[in-house]
């Protein structure tokens, strides 16, 4: 198809509402740009096996996932950008002085380095993806980690910060910060995808809401945010469309042209 484009979606916020539904509109909207030939793929922080069911539902098998360390092109991986070991098992054991609790990330699975804690609960349940880390403290060894989870509350992750500058602190939740590997971001991850396919920036789409797709929103040309996206979001964006609840995916395709 010579007219072919690319659009990435977030999930959380993006393709899902905040019960985590994928309304009947965003579902029947990614088939459609199908049916006209265009390339769909996913955007997230999420981990590959955390999106599992909806890939399938959607029928995508090209993604961005770890916010940008963890890349799949129609099925193969294209990209890895992994995580420091031996900075990594010097974080865990300035969090285990502090109480603070880590969860190691792999492509398939993640293990925390405590038996249980209510942090971990607490903002993993609001993913709703079923499924809590085991323990497991020594599961960083001998394998590539593309994301770690830090949980504490909000400031704390300051002495990190400064102590730790391989890493990139970005908090999702009032008491859980993503540890992703310095400079690494969705964009990132996009830039393969985009070179591999040769879409030119002209016909790529990136649709977001929250503060991990700044820099997508920033880098991709045609940048659509959703109505419910953080305001700082908005401010970057080319595009602002409806609220996820109100059809904001198939109204942000006919605001681009797509559909």
């Amino acid at each position: 198809m010579k007219n072919k484009s690319i659009i990435f979606f977030d999930i959380d916020g993006t393709l899902l509402n905040h019960d985590k539904e994928l309304p009947i509109s965003t579902k029947e909207s990614i088939f459609k740009l199908k049916d006209l030939g265009h390339e769909v793929a996913i955007a997230t922080g999420r981990a590959p096996f955390m999106f599992e069911d909806l890939r399938r539902e959607l029928d995508i098998n090209t993604f961005v996932s770890y916010n940008g360390q963890y890349v799949m092109l129609k099925g193969e991986v294209l990209y890895t950008n992994p995580l420091n070991i031996s900075s990594l098992e010097k974080l865990t054991e300035a969090a285990l002085h502090n109480n603070h609790p880590v969860v190691f990330m792999d492509h398939e699975d993640m293990k925390a380095n405590v038996p249980e804690h209510v942090y971990i609960k607490e903002s993993i349940d609001t993913l709703k993806i079923g499924k809590f880390p085991a323990h497991d403290p020594h599961y960083y060894k001998g394998r590539e980690l593309y994301q770690s989870l830090l949980f504490c509350p909000e400031g704390e992750e300051k002495q990190y910060e400064q102590e730790f500058l391989d890493f990139d602190f970005v908090r999702w939740h009032p008491v859980s910060v993503d540890v992703l590997p310095k400079g690494g971001s969705k964009a990132k991850g996009i830039e393969k995808i985009v070179e591999k396919l040769g879409i030119p920036p002209e016909r790529q789409y990136a649709f977001g809401d929250g503060l991990n797709d700044m820099e997508m929103l920033t880098t991709i040309r045609n940048s659509v945010v959703m109505g419910n996206g953080e305001e700082k979001v908005k401010s970057v964006a080319k595009y602002i469309t409806k609220s996820v609840e109100e059809d904001g995916i198939l109204h942000g395709l006919q605001l681009v042209g797509l559909l």
